[in-house]
This record gives structure tokens, C-alpha cells and sequence, in this order.
């Protein structure tokens, strides 16, 4: 009975451990986030700030989206490598993590990305991330949200399709944004849905309240994969219930 008891008291503690930010083991280092995109991940415009926005305890992160990016102009104008840095500089006080996702403009024939070349150089991008000490996860696009017959138009299949693949390539996480954002839309209809637009009739980029809403998608969607970042993460249980029972969500919940 004595031993039995000593057991249930040092499986508490170490629940109280994982649980508790202020008891995890010293070495367990906070991530930091480095969102690599196209401008439905960037600052005004994309989900990446609203993600961003929800880190807490130590954690920390950075939006290197870029409008109108593909994955062959985000590497030559410079930007991976700066991402790179960023893995490199941090990896001693923090885990870094990058997101990958893009598709929106790779999938354009005058960008000249071909399809086996977009799964390719996620496949590249993601090696490159755990060579320099990283953790990659890709993302598949977020939707566009453009109905057509009460529906949301399929528009990111294919692209989709070839990020999920390339991250069974490389044997990492996934996160499908495209098929959760596309459900939500679907769900909520094509007025509610046209309430997160950038603009008038702009049905790719997100206003403030929408990446807000999507942001918080894709946290949720992360901690599904992820359960062991759920402490580094602020909950928001109003508007995460919403979005995963299709009720239309203002981001003010």
C-alpha cells in the first residue's frame, strides 16, 4: 500500500510538472516561432500576427510572411535566408519552430513554379530547417473564400495535396489549414464569411478580425499535433469552440 501510494504521489507530481509553467524542468527551452509565407500568412493581410498573438510564457516568435511570395522568389529575393538566421540565432534560448505555407502564388503558371517543383522545395525548405537546428511544420493554404453554388469554390486542392505529401516526405508535422478554413467557411456562409475580407471583394486576405479568427485556427490546429505547446499558448475557449462548431466568430470573444 505504501509503495502504491508513493507511485500515485509521484505521478501527480509529474502531471503538476507538465501542466504548470512555472514547475516544467529548467532545460525545457519556450519556442520561438518563425511564420515563412505569402501574404495570407503576413502582416496586414495574413493569420501570422494572429497566431503570433497568443504566445505566452517566454515564448516568442516572428511574421516573415511576404505578399505575392512564392517557394522559389521567397528563397531568391533572400528571405529563407534570413529565416534561417533566425533559426540559427535562437536555437540556444529557444526551440525554433518554423511554418511553412504557401501555395497561393506558386500556383500561378506566369510565377513559373511548376507542381513538382512546389512539393520539392517544401521538401527543401523543411530539410534545410532541421539541418540548421529547427523544427519545420508545413501548412496547407488557407482558403480563399470565394462561393459558388452555396459552396466554397475548390481552388488550393492540388497545392494542397502537395504540401501534405511533401511533409510525409520529410516525415514531419502537418497542419491542414486549407480543409479546416474551407469547413468554416462552408459553414458559416458566404455573408458571415465575407466579414474577414481585407477589403471590398478581396476574398484572400484577412482583416483584423480575421486574423484573429484564423490565427487562432491555426493555434488549435498546431496543439492538436502539438499537445506539449499547449503552455505556451493563451486560451481563448469562446472563440476556439466557435470556429470548431461552424458558428461565425468576430474575433472579439
Amino acid at each position: 500500500m505504501k509503495f502504491a501510494s508513493v507511485s500515485l504521489l509521484l505521478t501527480a507530481a509529474l502531471t503538476q510538472v507538465r501542466a504548470s509553467p512555472t514547475l516544467r524542468p529548467k532545460w525545457v527551452k519556450p519556442p520561438y516561432f518563425i511564420t515563412v509565407g505569402d501574404s495570407t500568412v503576413a502582416i496586414d493581410g495574413g493569420w501570422g500576427d494572429g497566431f503570433l498573438s497568443y504566445l505566452q510564457d517566454g515564448a516568442d516568435g516572428i511574421n516573415t510572411g511576404k505578399s505575392g511570395a512564392t517557394t522559389a522568389s521567397y528563397r531568391w529575393e533572400g528571405l529563407w535566408d534570413k529565416a534561417i538566421a533566425a533559426v540559427e540565432a535562437n536555437k540556444e534560448a529557444f526551440s525554433p519552430i518554423v511554418t511553412i505555407q504557401f501555395g497561393h502564388n506558386d500556383q500561378k503558371p506566369q510565377n513559373g513554379v511548376s507542381e513538382p517543383a512546389f512539393q520539392q522545395n517544401l521538401q527543401t525548405m523543411a530539410e534545410e530547417v532541421q539541418r540548421a537546428g529547427g523544427t519545420p511544420i508545413i501548412i496547407t493554404s488557407l482558403t480563399r473564400r470565394t462561393f459558388s453554388g452555396g459552396a466554397v469554390v475548390e481552388n488550393l486542392a492540388a497545392h494542397t495535396a502537395l504540401a501534405i505529401r511533401a511533409a510525409e516526405a520529410v516525415g514531419i508535422d502537418y497542419l491542414d489549414l486549407n480543409r479546416a478554413s474551407t469547413d468554416y467557411i462552408n459553414s458559416i456562409g458566404n455573408a458571415n464569411g465575407g466579414f474577414y475580407d481585407w477589403g471590398p471583394g478581396d476574398k484572400t486576405h484577412l482583416n483584423p478580425a480575421g486574423t484573429v479568427v484564423f490565427g487562432r485556427m491555426v493555434v488549435d490546429l498546431l496543439l492538436r499535433e502539438r499537445p506539449d505547446l499547449e503552455p505556451y499558448f493563451r486560451p481563448q475557449k469562446a472563440l476556439s469552440d466557435k470556429i470548431w462548431s461552424g458558428e461565425f466568430a468576430t474575433g472579439d470573444e
